[in-house]
């Protein structure tokens, strides 16, 4: 059996937000139970040189949202980076959710082939769609999912493997 480009990609990033979405709602809870004002949450990193939680949660909708829309070929909304509270990260991550459920399998399948070009800060790069799903977009969501998570866990939030894989 084949897995399709839509299948390996758009079910996997939500399923990931929706995790970190869950992951957030607890680390609100936090600190509204600790009354710890949530901007100390927001802004923890787990080191200096490392973007704090509410960069982590940007980057990855940013990367999922953009990456999702390149491979389907369409244009993906843009955000301003704005976010200071948890309440306005989950909106962002249920507009990136509700974008991702535009999109249609036919848009996204077929991209396996086709050359992906994007801006990073410093250069363009360019993927053929498949190792640009598998090599570049699942694990950069992923890491930042992942440090989100760490962050809050390394915070004092208790979560566990359960919350970071999610339901199912």
């Amino acid at each position: 059996m084949t897995i399709s480009m839509y299948q390996a990609s758009v079910p996997a990033f939500i399923r990931a937000l929706n995790n970190l979405a869950a992951i957030l709602e607890k680390g609100a809870a936090y600190a509204q139970a600790r009354k710890i004002d949530e901007s100390v949450l927001l802004n923890s990193r787990l080191f200096a040189d490392m973007f704090p939680l509410v960069r982590q949660v940007q980057i990855a909708t940013d990367t999922v949202r953009s990456g999702a829309g390149r491979l389907a070929g369409v244009d993906s909304p843009s955000y301003e980076d704005k976010e200071s509270t948890f309440q306005e990260l989950g909106l962002r991550i249920r507009n990136t959710i509700s974008f991702l459920e535009s999109l249609q399998p036919a848009q996204v399948d077929g991209s396996e082939d086709r050359t992906i070009t994007w801006q990073t800060r410093s250069s363009t790069k360019s993927m053929q769609g498949q190792p640009y799903l598998m090599n570049h977009l699942l694990p950069n969501v992923h890491f930042h999912v992942t440090t989100a998570y760490n962050i809050l866990r390394h915070n004092g939030v208790e979560v566990g493997k359960k919350d970071f894989l999610g339901p199912g």
